[in-house]
């Protein structure tokens, strides 16, 4: 995707037709335009002098953006996040209001509340009308923004809220200006009673106020919209300027952009990471949050990764530079983030089609409303008001912005938590999956095996086993071998030489120590080298149940035990699993592990179903044919995941992936925990019913707004709508929108106590969603399914009523637990399994009490 600057937008209007012009472009596949950053990204061959001129034919600006230098982060997403707007603005309001006081002074204040003016100014209402006129030009001129986009567009037959304002403003303007030279003419003519007349006709006022107004909306939108991006520029601001390098052996400061891959870069205490690198020498506490939103730093010793934009803590680090520039870990966030503002969300085309039609629209009505008032008698003056009222609380804007603003917090609070959403689709999206698929290896485990129980035979201590263990498996390379290595280091524990090594593919391992034959494996093996009592072998196959490795070992044909060794589960699966659960949704694993492994994993996880036996290139099958029950998101970190990662309608990459996995999804998660894909979809779900507010404030205010300004309930109810509060409510709609979006910063993603427990379909709670009989073994794991039903029952009287219905009713196999109130007259049941409502009933009412319903 090619990324634009857009100058000269101003409301929605303004990007729907950008978007337009550009898509017209031959080459061009796809294009959407962000008002809120003033951003576009353009898919497709097309030249980029090509799409430059088709935006400047629309009548706004376009450049390509710049290099996205990671150094100094001056490139695309530090010109997307810089607000250069509310300055400008800010200048713009104080000077109108220095000019606007004066002339409220001498319009209404003196008109309505007689307060003083000099001396030549008393009685003369030409001079008071033509200083009225001077202070409001100035006023125009400081807002002549407004004019010039507003004109413009109107010239390129696309007009914007721009053109709104200054039609408004500017009719307000000219009929005034009218008043006071016929003013001028009815007191030459001596017509005392004229001249008060055309002074009432003044609206010099308001063509001033309105327009100070909607700078002040606009002055408040722009730092609102600065806000929704304050995550990202927090982390842009830990960026480093400088590394210390070494350079022929002297420590060398240099400017981020001349650090090279292969670089040997120092890193001292309290100092930030210049850029992503190993570790070659030192130790040190690494504070991680900037990337990953984990608190708590993360211990870092030879042969660890560090991060650009993380904070060194404690320790001394020299380091080899990994990746540079754009490629590390924090410019591939911020780019992340800025190709996410650059894209669209699907629900934004609804936005967008009405934007497209809004100002023209409105034109339309603010005419007609003119002609009608007219046509009914009313003055030039009044039916003038009401449609300037028409033109001014117009907003193309809230509609605009009620789409990107959420999308752009809900970006901010993504990348503020570790979860980087590739794009406005996949935020939006990612709340509507009905199954989440999890890869087994690496995303419900750690991926690594370890070492979970140590059982020494009679006689043996537990020492004695793993010391020698140690011993056998140091000269292996197996990850079994590894596992009980990594036990032993922890222990602290002389490891013994064993000498005439020896792998046995299939088997295990032999060698000797202390000149006695030692050796390791499975059962097969050991069990021809030595005797396994029967309460070993018992043992064993019950930890193989669980899904556990058992290795024994013996030395000199005596028999030292077993150790135990399995890829564990992450201490949050669990748990992230029951979340996702909680909301609705069917949890699904896949592994290429034999049933009884994946049967054991599956419930220890808790997922809904397990399809064991799947070949690497076997998971995009499974994920088609899931797909035919509903949405299917993909969690996955390996190269082999990454075409289900393709195929998924979401696909969700564990940070600690392979790259090839993080390219093919569209969310990562940089800390590689899988209670971030029950956030991720918290947040989804959270961004969207925001969306939905900003969208519903921004339809209903116009739908309410422009029959009210136009004036439709004079007749009923005398309501009548000045120009000037016309004005301010149009400043306010697009602030509400912004500020509604800014709520989500408050959101805890990762509380799930206000997860609303979604129905499942039927299939999803009872039946699995996966057909087997084209790939791989479909397993269902056996639950306790907790169903509730409530029955509304008559005749409980008191109590022992109560003691009574819940004590037939529990004495029901199906029925966990009833909750019974006489007061409430109901009956909350608790099932384990399936039971017909004609049993229940007839349990109770045994009892002579009366069963109203079931629900």
């Amino acid at each position: 995707m090619e990324q634009y600057t857009v100058t000269g937008m101003s409301c929605a209007a303004c990007s729907a037709r950008v978007e337009k012009a550009v898509s017209q472009v031959a080459g061009v596949t796809s294009c959407s335009v962000s008002l809120l950053t003033n951003s576009m990204g353009v898919e497709g061959a097309a030249p980029a002098q090509e799409i430059i001129n088709a935006v400047e034919e629309a009548g706004y600006g376009a450049s390509l953006k710049g290099a996205k230098a990671q150094g100094n982060l001056t490139g695309a997403a530090d010109d997307m996040l810089k607000d250069r707007e509310t300055p400008l603005l800010k200048q713009r309001l104080f000077a109108s209001l220095g000019f606007l006081i004066v002339l409220m002074y001498f319009s209404m204040g003196t008109m309505m509340w007689g307060w003083p003016v000099p001396s030549f100014l008393e009685g003369n209402h030409v001079a008071m009308g033509l200083l009225q006129l001077l202070l409001t030009v100035v006023i125009m001129v400081i807002n002549q923004k407004f004019f010039l986009s507003g004109c413009k567009s109107l010239l390129h037959k696309s007009p914007n809220m721009d053109t709104l304002v200054a039609l408004g403003a500017g009719a307000a303007f000219v009929y005034s200006t009218y008043a006071l030279f016929a003013m001028t003419d009815a007191q030459m003519k001596g017509d005392m009673a004229k001249v008060m007349t055309y002074m009432h006709e003044f609206y010099f006022e308001s063509a001033a106020m309105i327009l100070t107004l909607i700078t002040v909306g606009k002055m408040l939108e722009a730092r609102s919209k600065g806000r929704t991006t304050d995550a990202l520029k927090s982390l842009m601001k830990l960026a480093p300027k400088t590394a210390t390098v070494l350079r022929d052996g002297t420590e060398t400061e240099v400017s981020i952009e001349q650090v090279a891959k292969g670089d040997i870069f120092l890193v001292r205490p309290g100092e930030n990471i210049p850029v992503d690198g190993i570790v070659l020498e030192g130790s040190s506490a690494v504070n991680e949050a900037a990337l990953t939103g984990e608190s708590i730093p993360c211990d870092k010793t030879v042969g660890d990764a560090v991060s650009a934009a993380t904070s060194n803590q404690s320790g001394f680090l020299k380091c080899e530079a990994s990746r540079v520039g754009e490629d590390t870990t924090l410019s591939q966030i911020i780019q992340m983030v800025s190709d996410a503002a650059a894209t669209k969300a699907p629900i934004a085309k609804v936005a967008d089609k009405v934007s497209y039609v809004f100002v023209p629209s409105v034109i339309g009505i603010a005419i007609v409303t003119l002609l009608v008032w007219l046509l009914a008698g009313e003055t030039i003056g009044f039916a003038l008001a009401r449609s300037i009222s028409v033109l001014v609380i117009s907003c193309p804007c809230a509609l605009g912005l009620a789409t990107p603003v959420a999308i752009m917090v809900g970006n901010g609070m993504g990348a503020k938590n570790g979860i980087m959403f590739k794009t406005a689709v996949s935020l939006e999206e990612t709340g509507k999956m009905d199954i989440v698929a999890l890869d087994k290896t690496g995303t419900i485990t750690n991926g690594e095996p370890r070492v979970t129980d140590v059982i020494p035979a009679e006689g043996i201590s537990p020492e004695e086993l793993f010391t020698m263990a140690a011993g056998l498996e140091q000269k292996s390379e197996h990850p079994l071998a590894k596992a009980v290595l990594e036990y032993v280091k922890d222990k602290k524990t002389d490891i013994p030489e064993v000498t005439e090594f020896q792998a046995l593919p299939g088997n295990g391992l032999s060698g000797l120590l202390e000149g006695d034959e030692v050796c390791g494996g499975n059962y097969k093996f050991i069990s021809s080298r030595a005797e396994v009592l029967p309460k070993l072998k018992e043992q064993s196959e019950g930890l193989s149940e669980e899904g556990k490795t058992p290795l024994f070992f013996a030395k000199g044909r005596k028999i030292l035990g077993m150790i135990a060794v399995a890829d564990v589960m992450k201490e949050d699966s669990a748990q992230a699993i029951r979340e996702l659960k909680q909301m609705g949704i069917h949890v699904v694993m896949l592994t290429g592990d034999n049933e009884r492994t994946a049967n054991a994993i599956g419930r220890q996880a808790g997922v809904d179903e397990v399809v064991a036996g799947v070949l690497p290139e076997g998971k995009e099958s499974v994920i088609r044919t899931l797909q035919k029950k509903g949405k299917v998101a993909m969690v996955g970190d390996g190269i082999n995941d990454a075409p289900a990662l393709t195929r998924a309608d979401m696909g969700i990459a564990i940070g600690a992936g392979t790259d090839i996995a993080i390219d093919a999804a569209d969310i990562v998660l940089m800390k590689s925990r899988l209670s971030d894909v029950a956030a991720a979809i918290r947040l989804s779900r959270a961004t969207l019913t925001n969306i939905h507010e900003n969208l519903f404030w921004a339809f209903i205010y116009n739908i309410i707004g422009i029959p009210l300004a136009a004036g439709i309930w004079i007749p009923l109810f005398g309501w009548q709508l000045n120009p000037m509060f016309g004005a301010a409510a149009m400043s306010l709609s697009s602030f509400c929108v912004v500020t509604n979006a800014l709520r989500l910063n408050m959101l805890r993603i990762h509380d799930p106590g206000r997860d609303k427990p979604l129905k499942k379909k039927k299939s999803c709670k009872q039946e699995p969603v996966y057909d087997s009989g084209r790939q791989g073994e479909n397993v269902k794991i056996k639950e306790d399914i907790e169903m509730e039903k409530t029955m509304k029952i008559e005749g409980m009287m008191c109590g022992h009523c109560e003691a009574t219905v819940k004590k037939c009713l529990e004495a029901l196999a199906e029925v966990s637990e009833a909750v019974v109130s006489h007061e409430t007259g109901t009956a909350v049941v608790k099932l384990t399994g399936e039971i017909s409502d004609g049993i229940l009933k007839k349990t109770v009412e045994d009892k002579d009490y009366k069963v109203l319903s079931i629900e």
